[in-house]
């Protein structure tokens, strides 16, 4: 396979990880992971194994990162003014 296809991609995969690490906003750093894992799959096809691409598209970018999403909504702070019947 060409090289000059991997290396865009794993320049990206690298920025994509630095910048899950580096965000302070945990939406911003899902979606940085969801970005990552998509182009792990990219990677995967490019290295021509798209069973294994198809699975880390459906499950690593798709639902990991909807179940991420889900959870930190879940563990939001409620807002206080609901509780005090005001």
């Amino acid at each position: 396979m060409n090289p000059s296809l991997h290396t865009p991609v794993l320049i990206m995969l690298l920025t994509a990880a630095f910048l899950a690490l580096w965000f302070k906003n945990l939406l911003h750093s899902i979606i940085a992971l969801g970005t990552f894992s998509l182009m792990m799959a990219l990677e995967f096809y490019i290295l021509r194994a798209p069973d294994v691409a198809i699975a880390e598209a459906a499950i690593g970018a798709g639902l990991s990162t909807a179940i991420f999403i889900i959870t930190l909504r879940a563990c939001a702070p409620k807002s206080r003014d609901k509780g005090r019947g005001l």
